[in-house]
């Protein structure tokens, strides 16, 4: 029936989309700790997964160990890559950070399949393969699974940033660096934590989604896919990336299932930018950003 078909490609676009805001956190957490954009956030995920892949099939190691290393190499490297490569650039103009990161971006795409080969590996996680079924409708583990996760986290991450002072301490860095140390907050110690939170997150964004479509370089391209949450949302906003992200997996399961059989497919990878672009001419800071007036 229709109304079941369109009822499981909203479900289905809900739960992709939780994931999307997942991988969207970590955009918004460099932002509003930094005031830049990271652009390298799809490559951490896409390195984090790599590294799970290649100890759970290449090395033998169990999953939780698998885990536990990738998460010490993202926790160490982005500590290492905040004191040696974004600590000099405190103060500067932001455009400095993000051709960094773009650097990072290219660095790491080459890395991975450098070290662990270039075929896509699996990441089975401990959840049946079956499809869940509830009367007529079915639903993937690995979706509910990283809805889930998603959820959680954010919940976790949206306390961390409103109510603790770590978090307030954070977010008064990205209002103003100089501002900031002027009042005696360590700008250095909290661009570490962010960058370290930021890894954390790609961690979890590569598991879930390694675990949904494999392990290769193209899990990198996870950073465009959802740079139109984090623009649709607002980059300082986390409800809105949740928000953003739902509006995006809903709209790709839409068009996948209703545009798709008559174009020959594609709608879904293109749909997402054409409602960004849209919304960009409507509100430029997004559906739930912060609007930035400047006076001259």
């Amino acid at each position: 029936m229709q109304w079941q078909f369109f009822i499981e490609l909203v479900t289905n676009g809900v739960l992709t989309g939780l994931m999307y805001a997942l991988v969207a956190v970590g955009f918004v957490l460099i932002y509003k700790s930094t005031d830049a954009i990271n652009f390298a956030q799809g490559e951490f995920c896409m390195f984090a997964a790599i590294i799970v892949a290649g100890f759970l099939n290449l090395y033998g190691f169990p999953l939780w160990a698998a885990i536990a290393a990738a998460l010490l190499f993202m926790l160490v490297f982005n500590w290492g890559l905040e004191r040696v490569v974004l600590r000099p650039m405190i103060g500067r103009p932001v455009v400095a950070i993000i051709m960094a990161t773009i650097g990072l971006a290219l660095i790491f795409r080459g890395l991975g399949p450098l070290v662990f080969g270039a075929e896509t590996q699996p990441i089975p996680l401990p959840i049946p393969d079956q499809p869940i079924v509830w009367g007529p409708f079915f639903v993937s583990p690995i979706d509910l699974l990283g809805g889930g996760i998603s959820i959680a986290f954010m919940a976790v991450f949206g306390w961390f940033f409103m109510k603790s002072r770590k978090g307030v301490a954070m977010r008064a860095v990205a209002d103003s660096h100089q501002v900031s140390m002027a009042m005696g907050i360590n700008v250095e110690r909290y661009f570490v934590l962010a960058w370290m939170l930021a890894g954390f997150v790609a961690l979890l964004g590569g598991l879930v989604w390694g675990s949904a479509i494999g392990v290769d370089t193209q899990l990198a391209q996870l950073g465009l896919k959802v740079f139109p949450v984090v623009i649709l949302g607002g980059l300082d906003s986390i409800v809105g990336v949740i928000v953003g992200g739902i509006i995006v997996g809903v709209v790709e399961a839409i068009s996948a299932g209703y545009i798709d059989p008559y174009v020959g497919g594609g709608t879904k990878d293109f749909t997402p930018y054409v409602l960004m672009i849209i919304v960009l001419m409507i509100r430029p800071y997004g559906i739930f950003g912060k609007p930035i007036i400047e006076r001259i």
